[in-house]
């Protein structure tokens, strides 16, 4: 894996021992199986993590009490190669309603072998969360963050 914080921008990317269309499947509608269940702001334990697979869909957690967080809307739904959702989570760790103040992540599925699949995270425009923005890109850059998360990632395709 390789991290890259420049600017207003964090790239990770990680190849991981999969089918382009697995790898994408398990990202996306699979996210609930490898996205950390401590990255929580629903205050209750999780339920269920959800991504509705199609432009205009949301991603959201569903507590053990019904509650519900949407913490991000899907902007783009190409698979296998490619998603883009919105970062509607503030530089203060809580939801941000306003769109022109939250950030984005396009993710890129490259077969590199029909069993072998190189996938590049772009968390991009995190200078729009304002004030404190610096903050969310080294904490989104740092090992718990992205890295860590698509190394969950790689070990969910790979068991």
């Amino acid at each position: 894996m390789t991290t890259r914080a420049h600017g207003t921008v964090v790239r990770e990317q990680v190849v991981v021992e999969a089918p382009i269309e697995r790898a994408f499947a398990v990202f996306t509608e699979g996210l609930g199986t490898w996205f950390p269940p401590e990255y929580n702001l629903l205050g209750v334990d999780i339920a269920e993590r959800v991504f509705e697979p199609r432009e205009g869909g949301q991603v959201y957690d569903r507590g053990v009490d019904g509650s519900e967080c949407r913490w991000a809307r899907v902007l783009a739904y190409e698979p296998p190669s490619r998603v883009v959702i919105s970062w509607d989570i503030s530089s203060q760790w809580r939801i941000e309603t306003d769109p022109e103040k939250t950030s984005e992540v396009e993710v890129r599925f490259v077969a590199e072998a029909p069993e072998l699949t190189r996938v590049e995270l772009e968390h991009r425009n995190l200078e729009r969360h304002g004030e404190g923005w610096e903050g969310l890109r080294d904490a989104v850059a740092s090992p718990g963050g992205w890295p860590g998360c698509l190394r969950r990632f790689a070990e969910r395709l790979a068991a």
